[in-house]
C-alpha cells in the first residue's frame, strides 16, 4: 500500500472525505454506483469482511501505530491509498472525533434484487420509511443478533450505509442482507406473492399481542416497521394479515422503534 502524509484538510487527494456529503458520495460513480465512508476500525473490518472494496482510507497518524488499525490493511490491493495527518489537521473533518482514528472510503456494493433475497428468507424485517439513521443502524443490530434473515427498505428510509447509521450498527449493515423494495411498488403483495404473511407493528384495535402463537408459528413472516412521527401508512396495514403490538405498562402506550424492533425480533425471529 502507498502510504501518504498530508497537512492540509483541504488537500484535493483526500477530497472523497472533505468534499462530498453523503448524498453527493451515494451518485459518485454513477450511472455505476456510488461511495460510502465508514468510520471506526470494528466497521471498516465488517465492511471489508464482505467484501467492500476500499478506495482509500484516511488516518490520525497515533491510530495508524496500533495494532486494529494496521491490521485493516492485512489484505488490501497495492493501489489503495492510506493518508495520514495529525490529529488537529483530522479534526477539520466535522464528525471525526467519533471515528476512533480511521475513516474509509468504499465503492457501493450493488444490491441485491428483492425477489432473490425474499426467495432465501423466512424472517425478514420492512423498514418503512424509517428515516433517521441512528434507528437504522440500531434496527440493524438487533436484526443481526435476533434471527432476521434480511431487512428491506422502502426508499425515504436512511441509507444503512450512512456513517451514522453503519457505525450505530457496529458494522451489522455489511452483515445483514438488505435491499430496497422498487420505488412506489406494492412491497405488500411482492411479500404476498414471495409466500409472506405481513404482519405490521400498529396501535390498532384489532391489533393481536406480540407473543399470539400464530405470529410465531408462520413459516415465512415478514415485519413492518413505520415511520417514527406517524407510524405505517393506513394502506399498509389493511393489506397486512396481522397487527400486532407490544403489551404494556404504566400507561405507556409505545416505544422508540428501534427498542420495538430489538423485543420483536426476540420474540418472532429467535430460534
Amino acid at each position: 500500500m502507498e502510504v501518504i502524509t498530508i497537512n492540509d484538510i483541504n488537500d484535493e487527494r483526500v477530497e472523497l472525505f472533505t468534499k462530498y456529503n453523503e448524498a453527493q458520495l451515494y451518485h459518485y460513480f454513477e450511472p455505476n454506483g456510488g461511495v460510502f465512508i465508514a468510520e471506526t476500525p470494528e466497521v471498516i473490518k465488517r465492511a471489508l469482511n464482505r467484501g467492500a472494496e476500499p478506495l482509500a482510507f484516511l488516518v490520525e497518524e497515533k491510530a495508524f501505530e496500533t495494532e486494529v488499525v494496521r491490521q485493516l490493511f492485512e489484505n488490501i490491493d497495492e493501489s489503495v491509498k492510506v493518508f495520514i495527518a495529525p490529529l488537529n489537521v483530522i479534526n477539520n473533518i466535522t464528525g471525526f472525533n467519533l471515528t476512533r482514528g480511521v475513516l474509509a472510503a468504499c465503492r457501493r456494493p450493488l444490491l441485491p434484487e428483492p425477489a432473490d433475497l425474499l426467495a432465501q428468507s423466512k424472517r425478514v424485517a420492512i423498514l418503512e420509511d424509517v428515516m433517521n439513521p441512528t434507528n437504522v443502524g440500531a434496527i440493524f443490530r438487533s436484526a443481526a443478533a435476533l434471527g432476521v434473515e434480511a431487512v428491506f427498505l422502502t426508499h425515504p428510509s436512511a441509507d444503512p450505509f450512512y456513517r451514522r447509521a453503519a457505525r450505530v450498527s457496529m458494522g451489522t449493515v455489511f452483515q445483514v442482507p438488505w435491499t430496497y423494495f422498487v420505488k412506489d411498488s406494492d412491497y405488500i403483495e411482492t411479500l404476498h406473492q414471495a409466500g409472506f404473511k405481513v404482519v405490521s407493528m400498529a396501535l390498532k384495535e384489532n391489533a393481536i399481542p406480540l407473543s399470539a402463537p400464530e405470529l410465531k408459528e408462520q413459516e415465512k413472516l415478514a415485519i413492518v416497521f413505520g415511520t417514527e412521527s406517524t407510524g405505517i401508512k393506513d394502506d399498509t396495514i389493511a393489506k397486512s394479515d396481522y397487527v400486532t403490538i407490544i403489551p404494556m405498562y404504566n400507561e405507556v402506550d409505545s416505544l422508540n422503534v428501534a427498542a420495538a424492533s430489538a423485543v420483536t425480533f426476540w420474540e418472532l425471529c429467535s430460534k
